[in-house]
């Protein structure tokens, strides 16, 4: 695998609300496998893209994710295309939850990577804890 001066580059994504132990469990897996580990927190205008708002304000969350010990750099995610992130960025490995494997989209952007030789990582989902199922729970007990 080629290195960016000899370090090796993860790369990690996510909305990261409600921050609980899958997330946790991405970011210290990932940055076992990296050197310099770059998590990108996605904005709340682009974290529509799940069809909701975040419960935790953006400016909360990338604040909670940069201090988590794993995490070298945190910034803003403006949009979802990790191609794009590539180009500007350059990391070596990309880390996925394995949630998205198979997907076209994820289908793409592997194809892409492969070709400026990025390795593409997927780690088993935490089925049992997500942000989704937290809002769902706390909806049901709210709305009782």
């Amino acid at each position: 695998m080629k290195t960016t001066q000899g370090k090796i580059i993860g790369y990690t994504s996510g909305v990261f609300d409600l921050f609980h132990i899958g997330h946790l469990n991405i970011l210290k897996s990932a940055k076992s496998m990296c050197d310099k580990l770059i998590v990108a927190v996605t904005t709340d205008e682009v974290a529509l893209y799940k069809s909701k708002k975040p419960v935790i304000p953006f400016e909360e969350r990338i604040e909670i994710v940069q201090n988590i010990k794993y995490v070298d750099v945190a910034i803003p995610q403006y949009n979802l295309d990790k191609y794009e992130a590539w180009k500007k960025l350059k990391f070596d490995i990309c880390f996925i939850g394995d949630d998205w494997y198979g997907k076209t989209k994820w289908n793409v952007y592997e194809k892409n990577l492969k070709k400026e030789g990025v390795k593409v990582v997927y780690f088993p989902y935490t089925r049992n804890t997500s942000s989704t199922k937290i809002v769902a729970l706390l909806d049901k007990l709210i709305n009782r």
